[in-house]
């Protein structure tokens, strides 16, 4: 459970003072653990025992192991994370280290809610040996200072996983957005840019872009850009069209905009958005004609 892999978060000293201060661990709690070393030596084997006897009851977390040679494995690996708790060091290593434990679970698919009610029942067992080896008040200290690194560390588990999911949201949006925004070439030097979905300030920017570097790419002389699946056209909408057209301008490139519904040009009659730098056509067939005869080709019947 404690492979190696790449964390995508990062702490720095900063930080680590910071998270330190706010769970309230200070050098007399790292002290207090670095004693119990060998409290954690002598109960080690006893407690991961039953920490996996209690994981292999539960279907949810048992799906995780997949035969008994990787039980015995991620135990050996966890009486090292045990032992870990005890060192009396609390710095960035320390830190890079639980970071790697968490993105590792988070790769595997351990839900989070598994991975949490793991410390929960390490805190519980932990709770029962020192009750049993120590008077209360003393038991009560010891254990007071144990919780604050188990949270720290479950703190730690919790950002690993939700940096984890937020990088990965961000690449699938950037895909999604790319695979909104396919640019094709219909022919040498002229582009079609089929449009579907809403069209916010975001999206209007990476289409931009899009037609932008394709266009000096392909050194393209047409655009045409279809908005039969854009289902309303308002002047937010009007607008990126038309900044999208100026820019194309810019760079020796027309544009034409096909796909105009009688519902979309009656919007924007009435909303009075000039687009008349623009060329217009209601088909794309019509709009292909256009854009073909502006490089300086036209479609004409082959006899059979």
């Amino acid at each position: 459970m404690n492979r190696e892999t790449r964390t995508p978060l990062k702490l720095d000293d900063a930080e680590l003072r910071s998270r330190r201060a706010y769970f309230e661990i200070n050098d007399e709690d790292l002290e207090r653990l670095a004693s119990l070393r060998a409290f954690g030596q002598t109960h080690l084997d006893d407690i991961i025992e039953s920490f996996y006897r209690f994981i292999l009851e539960h279907h949810e977390s048992r799906v995780f192991f997949a035969d008994d040679t990787s039980v015995q494995r991620v135990k050996r690996l966890q009486k090292e994370y045990f032992l870990g708790l005890f060192s009396g060091v609390l710095d960035v290593r320390y830190v890079e280290n639980r970071l790697r434990v968490g993105a590792t679970h988070e790769r595997i698919g351990m839900p989070l809610r598994i991975y949490l009610g793991a410390y929960a029942l390490y805190l519980r067992l932990l709770l029962v040996k020192l009750g049993e080896e120590y008077e209360p008040s003393l038991a009560g200290m010891h254990f007071r200072s144990v919780q604050k690194l188990v949270y720290f560390d479950m703190s730690l588990a919790v950002d690993t996983y939700i940096a984890s999911y937020v990088e990965t949201l961000g690449r699938h949006q950037a895909a999604i957005r790319e695979l909104s925004t396919p640019c094709i070439r219909v022919y040498d030097r002229v582009l079609l840019l089929p449009l579907v979905g809403t069209i916010d300030t975001q999206r209007a920017q990476q289409i931009m872009e899009t037609v932008l570097v394709r266009v000096a790419d392909e050194q393209a002389r047409v655009v045409i850009v279809d908005i039969a699946g854009v289902p309303v056209v308002d002047t937010k909408v009007a607008d990126h069209l038309l900044k999208t057209t100026a820019a194309l301008r810019l760079i020796g490139a027309e544009s034409i905009l096909t796909g105009i519904s009688p519902h979309v040009a009656r919007t924007i009659v009435q909303l009075g958005v000039d687009i008349s730098a623009m060329y217009t056509k209601s088909r794309l067939a019509d709009g292909i004609e256009l854009a073909l005869s502006i490089v300086g080709k036209r479609i004409t019947q082959v006899a059979p």
